[in-house]
């Protein structure tokens, strides 16, 4: 019997969490002098209806390798065989390398030694890693080993998709989360940025003008990016605007060819302290690592426009 264990940055609801036993180890969020744990000392609800008000930026801290360990050894009392642990990118939290040194302090307890235990750096941000778990569990209930479990969260990480939109980068900038230039760029341009994983970090890879667009660019994106054999369900993550999520979720039943699962899902307290009111994401699996940044985005637009004044021009003529 294969143990799911994962960071609080995986967002999946309470539903996902409770039914499936998916252990989490919560990241701690400084609040005004005071701490907090993710999803259990405060809800998301009750942190963004306070986030304007606050005068000093939020702040957040990674689960302790002793958390993740009483995680391991509970696990193996409950008579799990197998424990996979599924972090945020090492790129954007120190999850990963806490649920490491943790695994070898398991490993150092004589009775642990040899238990299968493995640990993902999924190079995800939010409900990235989230999306990794859920398939984790389709696989399970298809028999899918713990072995080839590991296998396919090595060989996919990559490709599981993100798309972010924020509205203001500020949230992003203090956290680190986000590059000086990339911050720049978007704040120069006075646009919604989106952003996406490179490199497991974030990076701004398009820039849209109004919500309308940002649906837009989300559905032209995965219509040109996902691998359909594989990506038998979508999750649409959102921090305050819960409507604005619906609006994806139906554009996306409207415009592609998906008849899966869409979740919507809010983004916990941990990763809305980073991204603010307003974010919206995605996330699937594309087929290909198609490069995405700033620079393409930019040229596509171009040549898209080019190619609709050339269509005009030879139907007038």
């Amino acid at each position: 019997m294969i143990k799911l264990i994962a960071d609080s940055t995986c967002d999946l609801s309470d539903e996902w969490i409770e039914k499936y036993d998916i252990g989490i180890a919560p990241l701690t969020i400084r609040i005004e002098e005071k701490d907090y744990r993710d999803r259990i000392d405060i809800t998301p609800n009750e942190f963004f209806a306070k986030l304007e008000g606050l005068s000093k930026h939020p702040t957040t801290a990674m689960p302790s390798p002793s958390y993740f360990l009483e995680l391991f050894e509970s696990a193996v009392e409950k008579g799990y065989s197998e424990i996979l642990c599924i972090c945020m990118s090492s790129g954007t939290s120190g999850s990963y390398q806490s649920a490491e040194i943790a695994k070898n302090m398991f490993f150092e307890i004589e009775k642990y030694k040899d238990f299968p235990l493995h640990v993902v750096d999924s190079k995800s941000m939010s409900h990235g890693s989230g999306w990794m778990i859920i398939k984790c569990i389709k696989l399970m209930e298809k028999g899918f080993t713990f072995d080839e479990l590991v296998d396919f969260c090595e060989t996919y990480k990559t490709h599981i998709k993100h798309f972010l939109s924020v509205d203001d980068l500020n949230h992003l900038l203090r956290s680190g989360r986000l590059t000086n230039g990339s911050a720049f760029i978007g704040k120069l341009l006075k646009i919604k940025p989106i952003m996406s994983m490179r490199d497991g970090k974030g990076a701004i890879v398009a820039k849209e003008r109004g919500r309308k667009n940002v649906l837009d660019h989300y559905v032209k994106e995965y219509n040109a990016r996902v691998d359909e054999e594989l990506s038998d369900f979508v999750i649409i993550g959102y921090t305050s605007d819960y409507q604005y999520a619906q609006n994806l979720e139906l554009k996306m039943r409207n415009e592609t060819s998906f008849k899966g699962e869409i979740y919507l899902m809010q983004m916990g307290v941990s990763v809305g302290t980073h991204v603010g009111l307003g974010g919206l994401s995605m996330f699937f699996l594309e087929k290909d690592r198609k490069h995405d940044g700033l620079l393409v985005n930019e040229l596509n637009q171009i040549n898209e426009k080019r190619k609709k004044l050339i269509d005009k021009i030879r139907k007038s003529d």
